[in-house]
């Protein structure tokens, strides 16, 4: 190889993956352009030369890749050199604009849609085995008699029991297209023989919706865990049960933890929570995007009274719209601590190859006119996602009076009271994060609870026949023989660190414990109603709810 040919692959291995980067922006821009276009749109003179460039762009990269193919020294990945460079690309624009591969998108569409197609099964696995906690109810796998407690050993004709399977390794066994079949050797509790079950699979939902239960005689919780496709008839349905059921007039929701999702969802959910029509939730805008107004419908199902929404650090996207509306209407107090801050807009386009641009192409202002969006141009990306860390580091978890005013602009609600953006929604009642929870010892030693809580529910099967779950809740503790008995299990599994001596430590395992034998007796509402008892956010919401007039009581703390 001549001089002059190393030279060249110097200069390319130098500079490829800016010039991948910038034709592949420039690629991505005219593409955009072209799909918000019409058919009939007539091509400015600038458009053109921006057409030209983008061409130009594209052959160089074609060219530098020919290059390298042909020449280089070693073996190069195309696929992950083009990777790196939208990356690049992307890195240059703000946090939420991202490039999702086709293995990835896969997961995520089926939590934004709400279903994929599976056996219908919860599961943990248990000692290097697949046991199954529930069958999901109306599932394929329930149709056919699976039964909570029973263990997959063997899924077609290969034994998968102490393989030490990961959970993608196990979706990838029993998911696949509806209508197809699974085969699964089933080994139960007394049965001295292995079961045989074959499995047509079918969609089996994803809830968003984790449980919808009263909280006293008028009161009435419903968890939201993110908003997909199937959130607003969830949401519906669980308002159905509550006040057709119990006669809820009250509502705590809660949106701690939800990332967010469909926008439409959540402002389908805020009409069932505004008598009037026309009132304004959300509006979005962007370079390109033109400004789009959401509004209340005027036809809830039910009449909600007072209104509670609870959001933390981890409330984002759709939830701080929902709570933004909220508190710009004075329809409801926010408990809580101050949201994450993203207020920006994603589209997604797909690609060829089955991979898809997240894109952001707008903001989105509450009522007032506030966008929330934390700040990302003075920080790299790094710094970005170490926010909530940040926050936790300068006390403001803790502390209200730490909590960053990130933009002084005001902003006022219906009734004029003063909020802020540029950083998330502050809530109107503050409740600081239990910082003890976070400690090692107590983290390290609950790690193990659903592992021991399955086995001794196994063994003690006629618990459930002792109490109902109110009578679970109000009279059932944990005995020190099974605390002692968890403790060993846990020894049994590796843990190597000294027995918990800190009485709140012990306090609080226990607590967990219960908590989780209410969930394996009684399903996810045995394991809310325990832990709310203790929950310092559900207390708050409950205190300022019996108060006569819980909006003024909030603001006025």
């Amino acid at each position: 190889m001549s001089n002059q040919d190393n030279a060249l692959l110097k200069k390319v291995a130098v500079w490829l993956p800016l010039l991948l980067a910038t034709a592949l922006a420039i690629g991505m821009f005219i593409g955009l352009r072209f799909q918000s276009s019409s058919p009939t749109t007539v091509i400015s003179s600038s458009d053109l030369a921006n057409l030209h460039r983008g061409l130009a762009g594209q052959g160089k990269i074609e060219e530098l890749l020919r290059y390298i193919d042909a020449k280089y020294v070693e073996d190069a990945d195309k696929d992950v050199m083009i990777d790196k460079a939208i990356d690049a690309v992307l890195g240059e624009l703000d946090p939420h604009s991202n490039y999702i591969s086709a293995e990835d998108l896969i997961a995520i569409n089926e939590q934004l849609e709400g279903n994929f197609d599976g056996i219908g099964v919860e599961f943990m696995i248990l000692d290097d085995t697949i046991v199954v906690v529930t069958p999901l109810a109306g599932g394929p796998s329930e149709a056919v008699g699976i039964r909570a407690g029973d263990k997959i050993v063997a899924i077609e004709d290969s034994i998968v029991a102490g393989m030490q399977l990961d959970t993608r390794d196990i979706f990838s066994l029993l998911r696949g297209e509806k209508g197809t079949e699974v085969n699964v050797g089933i080994k139960r509790y007394g049965e001295d023989d292995l079961l045989d079950f074959t499995i047509t699979r079918d969609k089996i939902p994803v809830h968003s919706v984790d449980v919808a239960m009263m909280l006293d005689e008028k009161t009435g919780f419903i968890k939201v865990n993110r908003f997909s496709a199937t959130t607003y008839d969830e949401f519906v349905q669980s308002l159905q049960k509550l006040v057709e059921e119990h006669e809820m007039q009250d509502l705590v929701v809660d949106l701690r933890h939800n990332p967010g999702g469909y926008l439409t969802q959540a402002t389908n959910m805020l009409s069932q929570l505004f008598p009037d029509k026309g009132k304004l939730l959300v509006y979005t805008e962007g370079r390109t995007v033109k400004r789009t107004e959401y509004s209340t419908n005027g036809r809830p199902f039910y009449n909600i009274g007072e209104v509670v929404i609870l959001i933390d650090e981890s409330s984002a996207s759709a939830s701080e719209i929902m709570a933004g509306a909220i508190q710009d209407h004075d329809r409801g107090v926010l408990v809580g601590r101050r949201s994450f801050g993203k207020g920006l807009v994603q589209e997604q386009y797909p690609l060829r190859d089955g991979s898809a641009l997240r894109l952001t192409v707008a903001r989105y202002y509450t009522p007032s006119g506030r966008c929330i969006q934390k700040d990302y141009e003075n920080g790299d990306e790094a710094t970005y996602d170490r926010d909530v860390e940040d926050r936790y580091l300068n006390g403001e978890l803790s502390e209200e009076d730490n909590i960053a005013i990130a933009d002084s602009t005001r902003f006022y609600t219906d009734n004029g009271h003063v909020v802020y953006g540029g950083g998330g929604v502050t809530p109107d009642v503050f409740v600081p994060l239990d910082t003890f929870l976070l400690r090692e010892d107590y983290l390290r030693w609950r790690q193990y609870a659903a592992g021991f809580i399955f086995r001794y529910s196994e063994q003690n099967p006629d618990l459930a026949d002792q109490y109902d779950l109110e009578g679970f809740v109000a009279n059932y503790r944990v005995p020190a023989s099974v605390y002692s008995d968890y403790l060993d299990y846990a020894k049994e599994q590796g843990e190597e660190s000294p027995l918990p001596s800190n009485s709140r430590v012990v306090s609080e395992l226990k607590r967990f414990l219960k908590a989780r034998l209410a969930r394996q007796l009684y399903n996810t509402e045995g394991f809310f109603a325990v832990w709310n008892g203790q929950d310092d956010m559900v207390q708050e919401a409950l205190r300022i709810l019996r108060t006569d007039n819980p909006l003024a009581a909030a603001r006025e703390q």
